[in-house]
C-alpha cells in the first residue's frame, strides 16, 4: 500500500529551479535512499514532504490526503512525519532530556514522568542518557546528532525522514544508525533518509534514488546505480563517493549489536534550534 506519493513537485526559488517535477512514491514498511551531489535538492525535498518549506507546484499524497492543501493542521502532519535534522534543530535553552520530552509533553500532552521515561530510554540507545542534563553547547557536533535522533525515536510516526544522520557520528555510531534502520524496517516502518555515505546506502539495504539538478535521474539498488550507468553524472558521482569512502573506513552491512532492544519508531516536532 502506497504511504506517500510524490507528484510532479517543484520548487523555485530567486529564479532558480531547486526541484523540477519531482515524483516518486514510498510504499508502506518501505525505505528509500536519497542521494546525489550537494545543492541537488535533497534536504529541501525533503522539507516540502512536511511543508517546512512550501513547493510552488505539484502534490504531495500522505496517508491518502493531499498535505498541500490550505487547511492542513501542520502540527498534526509533522506529529505522523518523524525528521533527524542534519543541523540537530535543537533548542539551545533546553537540556538534551528537555528538547528530547518538548514534544512528547506538549504535542501528546504526555505526564511529565512518562516523557522523562521515554527520553531516558532512547537517550540511552544513543548512548547519551549521562548528558542527558547537559545544554546543546555543552555537547560536540555528535553528541547533538545523537539527541536529535533520540527525539525522532520518542515518538511513534508513521514514515520517519533522516537528513545526513551519518555525517557527524563516529564510525561506531554510524554502525548503530544502520542497526536501528534494519530495526525499523523490521518493524515495517517506512523512511526516507538523505545521505551521502555509500556504505550506509548499501548497508540500509533500501532502494536509491539519484537526484541531480532537482530531477530524479534514476532508482534502484545501489548496486545497479554504481555499475556502468548509461548517464554520466550518476557514474561521476559514485565514482566520487567509492574514492572518499576509501579513504575513510567503511561501514561494512551491518549484523545487530549485542544486546540491541527493539526501538520505537518515533519523529520530533520540527523545532529548529535557536
Amino acid at each position: 500500500m502506497t504511504l506517500l506519493s510524490v507528484q510532479d513537485l517543484k520548487l523555485e526559488y530567486d529564479g532558480r529551479t531547486i526541484l523540477d517535477g519531482v515524483s516518486f512514491d514510498l510504499a508502506q514498511g518501505e525505505l528509500k535512499v536519497i542521494m546525489g551531489p550537494s545543492g541537488s535538492g535533497k534536504s529541501t525535498l525533503l522539507r516540502c514532504l512536511n511543508r517546512l518549506t512550501m513547493p510552488n507546484g505539484g502534490r504531495v499524497v500522505f496517508e491518502g490526503r493531499d498535505v498541500l492543501g490550505p487547511d492542513v493542521d501542520e502540527r498534526a502532519l509533522r506529529q505522523r512525519i518523524g525528521f533527524v535534522f542534519q543541523n540537530f534543530a535543537l533548542y539551545r535553552h533546553l537540556t538534551a532530556l528537555q528538547n528530547v520530552t518538548l514534544a512528547l509533553r506538549h504535542l501528546r500532552r504526555m505526564p511529565a514522568a512518562e516523557a522523562d521515561e521515554r527520553a531516558l530510554r532512547q537517550l540511552a540507545r544513543m548512548d547519551m542518557q549521562a548528558h542527558a542534563h547537559k545544554y546543546p553547547a555543552q555537547l560536540s557536533g555528535g553528541q547533538k546528532q545523537r539527541v536529535a535522533i533520540a527525539r525522532a525515536l520518542a515518538m511513534d510516526p508513521a514514515v520517519l525522514f533522516f537528513d545526513e544522520p551519518t555525517s557527524a557520528l563516529d564510525p561506531l555510531m554510524s554502525r548503530e544508525v544502520v542497526n536501528i534502520l534494519h530495526q525499523l524496517r523490521d518493524e515495517r516502518v517506512s523512511m526516507l533518509c538523505v545521505t551521502h555515505d555509500l556504505y550506509l546506502a548499501r548497508a540500509a539495504g533500501g532502494r536509491v534514488m539519484f537526484l541531480d539538478q532537482g530531477r530524479i535521474h534514476a532508482e534502484g539498488e545501489v548496486d545497479e546505480l554504481f555499475g556502468p550507468n548509461a548517464d554520466p553524472r550518476i557514474r561521476a558521482f559514485f565514482h566520487q563517493e567509492l574514492q572518499q569512502a576509501q579513504a575513510a573506513q567503511p561501514i561494512s552491512p551491518a549484523q545487530p549489536m549485542d544486546g540491541a532492544q527493539p526501538v520505537d519508531p518515533s519523529g520530533p516536532a520540527g523545532s529548529p534550534e535557536r
